[in-house]
C-alpha cells in the first residue's frame, strides 16, 4: 500500500477538486440512470405505433414490451462475473455500447423478431446500467452522501423517462416510432466517453489486491488523506474474510440473510406495480376515458413529470430522514392511489365515463408514481448496495437485480392478460393489496442505514444482529 508522510496525512485536499471529483462520478453514473429511463419510457409512446405496423397481437405486445426485461435479467446475471473481473467501470463501457447496438437495431428493426432481438440486447445494456451505476455510486460516496448521490442516479432515471415521454409526444405526430428508438443511442455515446475518465472503486481495487491504487483513488474522493487511510483500513479488514461469492453465500448463514432481503426488496419494488403505468399509461389513460391517442401522451408527460419532481424529495430527505420512513409512506401512499384507481376504473367498466372520473383517474396516477418516485424507486437500489458484505457484493447484488428484472418482466408479460381475466379495477385492487403487505414488511425486515459506513454494516450483520437492527 502506498504511504503519505504524517505531516500530510491529516491535510485536506483541495475542496474544489475533490468536489469537482464527487460530481464527475455523480453525473457519469448518473448518465446511465439517464439511458435506463429513457428505454423504460420509451415503448410507452412507440408500442401503438409498432403495434399497428407489425399487427401485433396482446400477446406479442406484451413480449415487445418484457423482452427488454429478460435481456436485463440476463444483464444482471451475466454482469455479476463482468463487475468483479473487470470492474465497475469496464462494465458501465460494455453497457454504454449494448446501448447503441441495441437502440439502433429496434430502430432500424425490419420484423418483429428482429425487434425482439435488438430489445433483448437494450434490456441486457440496462440490467448492467441498474446493476453497476448504484453498486459504484455506494463504494465511491462517503456515508453521509451515499443516499443522495445514489437517489441523484434515481433522479435521472425518471428525467430519462420524461424526456422518453416528451420525444415519444413530438414524434406521434408523424408516427415516426423508429425515430423514437433510435434517438437513444445519442446519449449513449455521451456515457462511452464520459465513463473513459472515471476511475474504478477502490473497494473492487482493494479487493483485487491493487490497495495502492484503491488509496489513490480514495484521496481523490475525500476531504484528507487521514480518511482516505482511514476507510481503505476498514476495507481491509473486511476482506479478511477467506471465501467470497457462492462459497460464502453457501458457507455464511448471515451473508444468505442478506442476499434473500436484497432479493425481497427488488420484488417489493417491482410488486409495487408502478412499472406497468410507466410500460402502459397510454392504455391505463384510454381505459379512463381519454380516446385521441393526443390525450393520452400529454396525460403520459405529466406522469413522467411527476416522477422526476418526487424523486427531488428523496434526494433531500433520504440521507435526513432515513431509509425505513420514506419507504413506509411511499408504500403508503400507492396503496391509496392504487385502491381509489381501481374504483375509477370500475366506473368506466361499468359505463360510467365522465370528465371527472378521468382527471380522478390520472391524478390517482400521478399519486402512485409521486409515492413509488419518492420511496421504492431510490430506497431499494440504496439498500441493495448497502447491505451485502464486500466479499459478496458482487454476488449479492447480481442475485437482488436479476430478482428486480424478472420481477418486471412478470409484471410486463402479464398486465394486459389480468386485465382481460380480472379486469382493471380487480388488477389494481391486487396490487392495492400488495402495497399494503410491503408496509408490514419494511416495519419487520428492512434496516435503517442512513449515515453508516458500509463496513460497520456488514460487521453488525455478520455479528448475527437482527436484520433491521444491522444499521444500528
Amino acid at each position: 500500500m502506498s504511504h503519505v508522510s504524517e505531516s500530510s496525512a491529516t491535510l485536506p485536499r483541495s475542496p474544489n477538486r475533490t468536489r469537482r471529483m464527487n460530481l464527475f462520478v455523480s453525473v457519469s453514473a448518473a448518465v446511465a440512470g439517464l439511458l435506463f429511463g429513457l428505454d423504460i419510457g420509451v415503448i410507452a409512446g412507440a408500442l401503438p405505433f409498432i403495434t399497428d405496423h407489425f399487427t401485433l397481437t396482446h400477446r406479442d405486445q406484451e413480449w415487445v414490451v418484457s423482452s427488454m426485461m429478460l435481456g436485463a435479467a440476463l444483464g444482471a446475471l451475466f454482469n455479476g462475473w463482468l463487475s468483479s473481473r473487470l470492474g465497475r467501470k469496464y462494465s458501465l463501457m460494455a453497457g454504454a455500447i449494448l446501448f447503441i447496438v441495441g437502440s439502433l437495431g429496434s430502430a432500424f428493426a425490419t420484423n418483429l423478431e428482429i425487434l425482439l432481438f435488438a430489445r433483448v440486447i437494450l434490456g441486457v445494456a440496462v440490467g448492467i446500467a441498474s446493476y453497476t451505476a448504484p453498486l459504484y455510486l455506494s463504494e465511491m460516496a462517503s456515508e453521509n452522501v451515499r443516499g443522495k448521490m445514489i437517489s441523484m442516479y434515481q433522479l435521472m432515471v425518471t428525467l430519462g423517462i420524461l424526456l422518453a415521454f416528451l420525444s415519444d409526444t413530438a414524434f406521434s405526430y408523424s408516427g415516426n416510432w423508429r425515430a423514437m428508438l433510435g434517438v437513444l443511442a445519442l446519449p449513449a455515446v455521451v456515457l462511452l466517453v464520459m465513463v473513459i475518465f472515471l476511475p474504478n472503486s477502490p473497494r473492487w481495487l482493494a479487493a483485487k489486491g491493487q490497495h495502492a491504487q484503491a488509496e489513490r483513488v480514495l484521496r481523490m474522493l475525500r476531504d484528507t488523506s487521514e480518511k482516505a487511510r482511514e476507510e481503505l483500513e476498514e476495507i481491509r479488514e473486511s476482506l479478511k474474510l477467506k471465501q467470497g461469492g457462492w462459497a460464502l453465500f453457501k458457507a455464511n448463514r448471515n451473508v444468505r440473510r442478506a442476499v434473500f432481503l436484497g432479493m425481497l426488496l427488488q420484488a417489493m419494488q417491482q410488486f409495487t406495480g408502478m412499472n406497468i403505468i410507466m410500460y402502459y399509461a397510454p392504455k391505463i389513460f384510454e381505459m379512463a376515458g381519454f380516446s385521441s391517442h393526443h390525450e393520452q401522451m400529454i396525460a403520459t408527460v405529466v406522469v413522467g413529470l411527476t416522477f422526476m419532481l418526487a424523486t427531488f424529495i428523496a434526494v433531500y430527505t433520504v440521507d435526513k430522514s432515513g431509509r425505513k420512513p420514506v419507504l413506509k409512506i411511499g408504500f403508503t401512499v400507492m396503496a391509496l392511489g392504487m385502491l381509489i384507481l381501481g374504483y375509477c376504473l370500475m366506473q368506466v367498466e361499468h359505463g360510467v365515463v365522465s370528465r371527472g372520473i378521468s382527471w380522478l383517474s390520472v391524478g390517482m396516477t400521478m399519486m402512485c408514481i409521486a409515492g413509488y418516485a419518492m420511496s421504492a424507486a431510490p430506497v431499494v437500489w440504496i439498500l441493495c448496495s448497502e447491505i451485502q458484505p464486500l466479499k459478496c457484493r458482487d454476488f449479492g447484488v447480481t442475485c437482488s437485480t436479476t430478482m428486480n428484472w424478472v420481477s418486471n418482466m412478470i409484471i410486463g408479460a402479464t398486465f394486459l392478460t389480468l386485465l382481460d381475466s380480472i379486469g382493471a379495477a380487480g388488477t389494481f385492487w391486487l396490487y392495492t393489496a400488495l402495497n399494503l403487505v410491503f408496509v408490514v414488511i419494511t416495519f419487520w425486515l428492512v434496516p435503517e442505514t442512513k449515515n453508516v459506513t458500509l463496513e460497520h454494516i456488514e460487521k453488525n450483520l455478520m455479528a448475527g444482529k437482527k436484520l433491521r437492527d444491522i444499521g444500528q
